[in-house]
């Protein structure tokens, strides 16, 4: 995740969205390089969003399937769910680098990267474009919700059986810190939530053309705002995540203490 994340900055907004607005066109903007650029960018916030649905699909195991946990949950799966998420989002957007052709031809060197007409007309690119859409990201806001609704659930009720069986050894006013970490989980996994859909959610709305209505300015705007905020969540990922690891925050909270002891 924090691999793919950082490659998200560095393609997406460095060599793209920076590139473009403040230096001027270098062999980066030759038609068959921006084709491989354009493609390097969908096929990384591909795997942003679904290294994050896969993540999620792994604390769900981890907290509700005691079982499948000891199956499931280790570096052998991991690798392999990693390695064939890459691989088949890698051949979903094979097609992308074909969906160009040149803006312009100056001595015999193709410029820029301009939509061809096929890619509005032809109804397999129509066809492409809409399965785009489903698969990331309309698809992942379904499943996050839908797993971290069933985590939360399951922690809520396993949370009020170990409640009651705790009033009735301890009594009622006996401090539970598992009780406390459950509590802590929940409200993690509302943030995760959130936060995936509140930075996607605009996206999704300019994907679907909300932003008709308005005059050029104001389309131009919503546009950028819907790239601005998720490229922020690719960014925010990781963060959130390795944020939520216990270990992780001991980790970087020792030497901070040695500093400021």
């Amino acid at each position: 995740m924090a691999v793919v994340d950082l490659l998200v900055v560095i393609i997406e907004i460095i060599l793209s969205r920076i590139n473009h607005d403040f230096f001027p066109p270098s062999f980066l903007d030759i038609t068959p390089v921006c084709s491989i650029r354009y493609a390097l960018r969908r096929l990384l916030i591909d795997c942003s969003v679904w290294f994050t649905i896969a993540f999620t699909f792994d604390r769900y195991v981890t907290i509700c399937c005691a079982k499948l946990k000891t199956k499931y949950c280790t570096q052998r799966i991991a690798t392999v769910v990693l390695a064939t998420t890459s691989s088949l989002l890698f051949v979903k957007n094979i097609p992308i680098y074909f969906r160009f052709e040149p803006y312009e031809i100056i001595s015999n060197v193709p410029w820029y990267c301009m939509n061809s007409d096929a890619y509005y007309y032809d109804p397999v690119w129509r066809g492409f474009n809409n399965f785009e859409k489903i698969l990331t990201p309309i698809f992942p806001f379904g499943l996050i919700l839908f797993l971290n609704t069933l985590t939360v659930k399951h922690i809520l009720v396993a949370s009020r059986v170990r409640k009651a069986l705790k009033v009735q050894s301890k009594g009622e006013d006996s401090s539970d810190p598992e009780m406390e970490s459950r509590r802590q989980s929940i409200i993690l996994l509302f943030v995760i939530s959130g936060n995936f859909i509140f930075l996607w959610i605009w996206y999704i709305l300019y994907y679907f053309d909300v932003d008709d209505p308005l005059d050029r300015d104001g389309e131009y705007i919503f546009k950028q705002v819907a790239y601005m905020l998720r490229n922020l969540n690719c960014c925010t990922n990781t963060i959130v995540y390795v944020a939520s690891l216990s270990k992780f925050r001991a980790k970087l909270r020792n030497p901070l203490e040695a500093i400021f002891a």
